[in-house]
């Protein structure tokens, strides 16, 4: 296994005697949830995926576990997430069609994936009757809203396909917690990146996608001026949120909504800026490669920032990651994987 985690987020909690699912176990951050659970010894993580985002190649180090499961299916098959939740304490519900554009090319298949899809896990998570889920919300359900930093009681109206998909999740968490007094939490992240994030494919996401540019010598293309800013958060932060947002035993944090952030933003053209800075080093020829300016892309808002105090005092959040640490971090681990991505 990929020894990444150190630092443990659980405190005393026993998960040797605890099984998980993680729905969307072989995308992004969940095989990164998996990464966790296991190395600190989980009774059993089962996965639910159906590799339509996911890929085989971020959950083969697990494999070959005793207490690692797979199912291969479709959260929008209810059998199949009634089968996945059998004998299930918690769910991380990290499946999701994500990207504002390609939900906006086919809104049908985002709304199915991500609004039936959703109401299928909550549904089977009831009767299943497990302890808690923490699902994957989403920082797009702020929409036109113009409030600098993002709290979590405040938000605009959906400017996409996606984020509508997103907030009728955190609807339907609200009503399930109350008709059927289950746990529920929600944690709407803000650009997440790191290890494991593919940068290929049409709508990958702008940093691996940059990282794999400039390891190739192309010029990265920037939609609009560049000058667009969002609250990049390092997957180190996002694994803390949900693994405290399990076994916080806080009665006020619980069916509740968190910003998973780290608190600060920078521009589009300073991140390129400090891709650049640290592949130079790999590469002082990446130095000198020229930066390429596109369209807007539809749907896009133009500042991000979020406020992490409402995770600091109800779930002991403390983001150890900056932007900076972490994307030296992602550098590291792009270049000597990216040919596998």
């Amino acid at each position: 296994m990929n020894d990444h985690y150190i630092k443990s987020y659980h405190g005393n909690q026993d998960l040797s005697k605890l099984s998980f699912l993680v729905t969307g176990g072989a995308g992004f951050i969940g095989s990164n949830l998996v990464e966790y659970l296991l190395k600190f010894g989980a009774g059993k993580v089962r996965v639910l995926d159906n590799f339509s985002t996911g890929f085989m190649h971020n959950i083969e180090p697990f494999l070959s576990y005793n207490n690692f499961e797979l199912t291969e299916g479709d959260i929008r098959d209810r059998a199949t997430c009634n089968k996945a939740t059998k004998s299930i304490d918690f769910v991380l519900h990290e499946a999701a069609l994500g990207s504002v554009p390609r939900s906006v090319a086919d809104p049908f298949t985002t709304n199915d994936v991500n609004v039936t899809g959703f109401l299928n896990m909550l549904l089977a998570s009831r009767d299943a009757k497990v302890k808690r889920v923490v699902y994957a919300a989403s920082s797009s359900t702020y929409g036109d809203s113009v409030d600098l930093p993002k709290v979590e009681e405040k938000i605009g109206k959906p400017l996409s396909p996606y984020a509508v998909t997103k907030y009728v999740n955190e609807l339907y968490a609200g009503v399930f917690a109350s008709l059927y007094d289950m746990e529920l939490i929600g944690l709407r992240y803000f650009n997440v990146f790191g290890q494991r994030q593919a940068p290929n494919g049409q709508y990958a996401a702008v940093i691996p996608k940059f990282i794999q540019t400039l390891i190739n010598h192309d010029s990265p293309v920037i939609n609009g001026d560049g000058d667009v800013s969002r609250d990049f958060t390092y997957i180190d932060n996002v694994v803390q949120m949900n693994i405290k947002s399990l076994f916080i035993q806080n009665p006020a944090a619980v069916n509740q909504v968190f910003n998973v952030a780290y608190g600060e933003r920078i521009t589009i053209n300073q991140l390129v800026g400090y891709l650049k800075q640290y592949l130079s080093k790999i590469d002082p020829l990446i130095a000198d490669i020229e930066i390429i300016y596109g369209p807007n892309r539809p749907g896009d808002i133009k500042h991000s920032l979020a406020s992490i105090q409402k995770g600091k005092e109800l779930l002991n959040y403390n983001p150890s990651f900056s932007v900076e640490h972490g994307l030296e971090d992602a550098v590291e681990w792009y270049v000597s994987h990216v040919v596998k991505c």
